[in-house]
């Protein structure tokens, strides 16, 4: 037991993901939770560790959520993955992953430039540029802040009057041509070589299907080649777990909405057989069997 491997879940201890990670490492591996906060790293001696003890000891790290913070807190906690990285840690996913991921002009501008069909796309930070924008993508347009997830934040743009809220409060935004479509979008969950999908149902009303936001699961077989776009699009992130969403237009395009690099599954799992916090905790432990041995370092074994 002394040899399993460590793997360390960077997120909030009792939340569903995690608890369900948790229970999955059961005898596999020592699972332990540490919270953003507490992640810190010490320079001594000419040499670099991390604390709490139990990232320094890691094997792995599971990403398990991306909380705001101030301009500091965020480049400092991208650093030390950054730098734990370096180390030769695996890391799920990669630094430069989710720092592409998590800002939705540059994951838009990294899948566009891999050819991919992202929705036409403008980055906004005045009342100037959105006159501009308007000018290239119409009038039918929806607002989305830079970073942010469960569709807070996302809105319809009026055609006229004042900038709109998310420009005012938070200085820029991305600006998308709104794709008309059937009430009803899809989310490819990308694990390794493994995918899993599902429908998302709008509410009754309203156009915005996100989970969060009052949208309902459904299962979904995925035609081949929207599991060949979601492969895609997480590759040209660099993610090796990643919730790709495609949107199907009702004049029958396929569209690219985004790709999460911290995603969830709480309710694809209503909707699919296949146990995807274990499926999660395979990719995270390497497939390869590349995890360094835990006998070589020393410390205390964690319960």
């Amino acid at each position: 037991m002394a040899n399993r491997p460590r793997i360390v879940l960077i997120g909030n201890s009792g939340s569903w993901h995690v608890n369900e990670l948790l229970q999955r490492c059961d005898r596999r591996a020592v699972g332990q939770v540490v919270s953003w906060p507490e992640l810190a790293a010490l320079i001594s001696d000419g040499k670099e560790r991390f604390l709490p003890e139990a990232v320094e000891l890691a094997d792995c790290l599971l990403i398990r959520g991306m909380p705001a913070g101030t301009l500091e807190q965020v480049i400092s906690r991208m650093d030390m993955l950054g730098r734990l990285a370096a180390q030769g840690r695996r890391i799920l996913n990669q630094p430069a992953a989710l720092e592409i991921a998590i800002d939705k002009y540059l994951a838009t501008a990294r899948l566009a430039a891999a050819g991919l069909p992202v929705v036409p796309s403008a980055l906004v930070q005045s009342a100037a540029d959105l006159d501009r924008v308007r000018g290239e993508l119409g009038d039918s347009l929806i607002a989305k802040p830079l970073f942010g997830s469960n569709g807070r934040g996302l809105c319809q743009l009026a055609k006229t009057g004042d900038p709109p809220e998310p420009l005012r409060g938070q200085g820029a935004i991305l600006v998308q041509q709104q794709i008309p479509h059937e009430g009803w979008d899809v989310r490819i969950l990308v694990v390794g070589d493994r995918t899993y999908a599902m429908k998302r149902l709008a509410p009754a009303g309203d156009w915005r299907t996100n989970i969060a936001l009052g949208g309902q699961p459904a299962p979904f077989a995925a035609p081949a080649d929207w599991i060949d776009l979601a492969r895609k699009a997480a590759a040209a992130v660099g993610a090796e777990l990643a919730g790709v969403d495609l949107l199907p237009a009702t004049d029958g395009s396929l569209w690219l909405l985004e790709v999460n690099a911290v995603p969830g599954w709480q309710a694809l799992q209503r909707v699919v057989p296949d146990d995807l916090a274990a499926a999660v905790l395979e990719l995270a432990l390497g497939a390869e069997g590349n995890l360094t041995n835990v006998a070589e370092k020393t410390g205390p074994t964690a319960p």
